[in-house]
C-alpha cells in the first residue's frame, strides 16, 4: 500500500491542527487554567516557538518564526514571515516526513488565528526574545 505524499496530506493535517488550536485558544482566552481532557493547556501545545535566522537551511533567503508542533516523522510547524515592525505579513504551515514536504500559505480565519496567537507571542515577549537570542549567534 503506498504512502500518501505530504501534498497529498497537507489539507487533512492542517484542518485538524486548525481544529485542535482553534479549541485550545478558545478555552485559554476564557480561563487559562482550563485543560482540555485530550489536548492540555494551550500553553503547552507543540514543542517549541523560535526564530529561523536568515540562511539557517540551504537556500534560505528569509528569516521566519517557527512554531514547532511536532517532529520527526512526521513533522509539522507553522513558519510566520514578519515586516520590519514584526507583524505578521505571510503565515504557512508545513508539514514534512522523510525525504518530503509540503506548505500552505494561510489566509481568511486561519490567517487571523494564527496572527493573534502570533500577536499573544509578542505580548508575551517571545517574539523579540527569540529574534533577539538568534541574531546574538
Amino acid at each position: 500500500m503506498r504512502q500518501e505524499s505530504c501534498q497529498e496530506r497537507l489539507n487533512s493535517e492542517l484542518q485538524d491542527r486548525l481544529k485542535d488550536i482553534r479549541t485550545l485558544w478558545r478555552l485559554s482566552q476564557r480561563n487559562p487554567e482550563v485543560t482540555h481532557q485530550e489536548l492540555g493547556k494551550f500553553e503547552e501545545y507543540g514543542l517549541s516557538f523560535d526564530y529561523v535566522a536568515k540562511g539557517t537551511f540551504q537556500d534560505q533567503k528569509r528569516g521566519y518564526f517557527r512554531w514547532q508542533l511536532s517532529w520527526g516523522g512526521p513533522a509539522d510547524e507553522f513558519r510566520i514571515y514578519t515586516d520590519e515592525n514584526l507583524d505578521a505579513v505571510n503565515i504557512e504551515y508545513w508539514f514534512l516526513d522523510w525525504n518530503d514536504g509540503a506548505s500552505k500559505r494561510l489566509s481568511g480565519g486561519a490567517f487571523k488565528l494564527l496572527d493573534e496567537i502570533f500577536q499573544y507571542f509578542k505580548e508575551l515577549g517571545l517574539v523579540e526574545a527569540e529574534r533577539s537570542k538568534s541574531l546574538s549567534y
